[in-house]
């Protein structure tokens, strides 16, 4: 029987972790200028649509692949579902408040 110690790297910074709660394509911008994402194999156009259309998706994809499910997992998935979950009640009340004119 063998023990082995694992040691996780993390190489997302920190302000990336927080900014990415509040401004997430923001975030992803200044992080692919900054650092290089190769640790994470993102090559192609999938990344480049993802970071458009769902960036909070691909914020989470980064801190799975960096960190697995940790802490602040947890914290982006809850903003996340959050941030979907409220977006589709803003529309409902726009319409329903334009019709009362």
């Amino acid at each position: 029987m063998s023990l082995q110690v694992l040691m996780v790297i993390h190489s997302l910074p920190l302000w990336f972790l927080v900014f990415a709660l509040f401004l997430p394509r923001i975030a992803l911008f200044v992080l692919w200028l900054e650092t290089p994402l190769t640790p994470f194999h993102l090559h192609g156009i999938v990344p480049l649509v993802f970071a458009i259309l769902l960036p909070r998706v691909l914020v989470l994809y980064l801190i799975y692949m960096d960190q697995g499910i940790s802490l602040w997992f947890i914290i982006h998935l809850v903003v996340a579902l959050m941030v979907w979950g409220g977006s589709g009640g803003y529309g409902a009340r726009r319409r329903r408040h334009r019709e009362d004119y």
